[in-house]
């Protein structure tokens, strides 16, 4: 017998080299087989690559928003804020790379046109713009789930004669807004974190908001070698909880419920949670996303905080959310958001009352008028999960396209592979926890599982391996289950669903029934050899 000389050139080809594909390629390295990733930009990074807006910060404390796979990274690298900014997981990842001598497997600015699945040869045939074509046994897709930015159709942009940029896709060099004035469209997560910044160097902030949005404070500061030591000597404690979480934090959700807790000890939690800062807010009660009444008394609690803030009773108002209840929508963290309001340079238009109808050379005209501007910039998101798998052209087996098999919505199985497409893993794809989660931590627990798969393949000399129709099928109706057990697909018009994308189908896309669950189920799976995947051995001729 002999090896089919078919046999491609690479095991494996991954696309993206952010927290995902770095982490993958160290594995694939560790497996001994030989690996290649394709990355679009000039260096490491992922979404810390692209966004580097004005306040661009990462939502997650630093201390565990950073890789749990080797201790001697987590005892060398430090931290110098509680939530770092781009700049800094930027250093990081560039650190990581150089550290595991990453960087010789990367192919920088280098895209991705389209991958082919040959079932004759069994493997993938990846094309790059540039016309090279990569033959590899698995594609890897380390994308991301928010690096599709969304710009929205708004005629006449074309016209304007300032500068307009997305958040997503901020130049290098950065943008000079001092002394002018300046529009932003957009107040979900980045336009928060944006908006306190283009105020201190504008001439005058003109704010457009369609949806207003809960917000917690950051309470950011420098971290203090004391904590840094503290972190450091925890890690072990720090991980386990993690691991055994709902959104993959290093805290617990109360087992309290919020209707049951007296009105004055509910006020003192929330308050207490308040002055505190960040996300672990929505672990005050283990109700909130639950219960629609309980979510209520959060949402009240944080409205008032608006109120409190806000020195204009008008402009007050309509900062306050009354469309969806906090933690519905992605639950942003802030550095004086509401502040800057109270400046008076500074304009809230509200283009629900007051719609935006075109863009023209000045400006941005609303209902009521023309806005003149300088720069226009829009935080508008991303077409998320399902936008970046889509951005170039994947044909499984018998020539079915991705676009085509997810025509009427996403599917897959654990989000991890999908039916008709073998030999593929999509890295915290759609049917996962991971934008409900502290993604370092659900890229790893991806990743880690891939990687086994990968090795258990090899060992019993599979070269093959598929989604079953019938799993899938069972995943996708247990991930809208789990989604209806909360308050996120009904209680507000989400990205989650992809409502923020015209013409997009409504599809609760990631997992919520919470990373811990996820992750038994993960490793159950694997344990029943790989229960609703089809294994098929390597062919050999004679």
């Amino acid at each position: 017998m002999a090896e089919d000389d078919t046999t491609p050139d690479l095991d494996a080809v991954v696309v993206g080299a952010g927290f995902a594909g770095l982490y993958m390629l160290h594995r694939l390295r560790g497996l001994g087989m030989s690996a290649l990733v394709l990355e679009r930009a000039g260096g490491v990074g992922g979404t810390w690559y692209w966004n580097r807006y004005p306040g661009a910060r990462c939502d997650s404390e630093s201390y565990y928003y950073c890789y749990a796979f080797s201790q001697e990274l987590e005892q060398e690298w430090e931290w110098t804020e509680r939530y770092p900014r781009q700049p800094e997981i930027k250093r990081y990842l560039d650190h990581v790379t150089d550290r595991f001598d990453l960087r010789r497997d990367i192919r920088f600015d280098t895209s991705v046109e389209s991958a082919r699945y040959d079932e004759d040869t069994r493997s993938w045939s990846v094309t790059t713009a540039a016309g090279d074509v990569l033959r590899c046994r698995y594609l890897i897709t380390a994308v991301g789930c928010l690096s599709a930015a969304n710009v929205p159709d708004i005629p006449g942009l074309d016209t304007f004669a300032g500068q307009w940029h997305h958040t997503g896709q901020w130049p290098h060099e950065g943008v000079d807004v001092r002394g002018a004035r300046v529009g932003i469209v957009g107040t979900g997560s980045t336009g928060i974190q944006a908006v306190p910044v283009l105020a201190a160097d504008a001439a005058h902030l003109t704010v457009f908001q369609r949806t207003a949005n809960y917000s917690i404070p950051a309470r950011n500061g420098p971290l203090s070698a004391e904590e840094s030591a503290t972190y450091k000597a925890s890690y072990d404690e720090i991980r386990a909880v993690q691991a055994g979480s709902t959104n993959g934090h290093p805290f617990v959700v109360s087992d309290e419920s919020a209707l049951d807790a007296a009105p004055e000890r509910r006020e003192a939690i929330y308050r207490q949670a308040w002055e505190r800062g960040g996300l672990r807010f929505r672990a005050s009660f283990r109700d909130l996303l639950a219960d629609a009444d309980a979510n209520e008394t959060a949402s009240e609690f944080l409205r008032d905080r608006i109120r409190e803030v806000v020195d204009d009773p008008e402009t007050a108002e309509k900062l306050v959310p009354h469309d969806h209840g906090f933690a519905t929508k992605r639950p942003p963290i802030d550095t004086h958001y509401f502040e800057t309001y109270n400046q008076p340079h500074v304009r809230l238009v509200d283009v629900k009352a007051t719609p935006i109808e075109e863009i023209v050379p000045a400006g941005v005209r609303t209902s009521e008028g023309v806005h003149e501007l300088d720069h226009l910039v829009f935080a508008t998101g991303f077409d998320a999960m399902t936008g970046p798998l889509l951005s170039f052209e994947i044909t499984g087996a018998g020539g079915t396209a991705l676009r085509e098999a997810w025509a009427a919505g996403p599917r897959g199985y654990l989000g991890l592979g999908v039916s008709g497409f073998p030999n593929l893993f999509t890295i915290t794809g759609p049917g996962s926890p991971s934008v409900l989660t502290n993604m370092p931590t659900s890229i790893e627990q991806h990743v880690d599982w891939i990687a086994d798969c990968l090795g258990h393949l090899r060992e019993r000399g599979v070269d093959r391996i598929e989604a079953e129709p019938d799993a899938e099928r069972e995943w996708g109706e247990h991930v809208q289950e789990a989604a209806e057990a909360t308050l996120l697909p009904r209680a507000a018009s989400s990205w989650y669903l992809g409502a923020n994308v015209p013409g997009k189908p409504r599809v609760f896309m990631p997992y919520a029934g919470g990373f811990a669950r996820y992750t038994r189920t993960c490793t159950a799976v694997a344990e029943d050899g790989y229960r609703g995947f089809a294994l098929e051995p390597a062919r050999t001729r004679v």
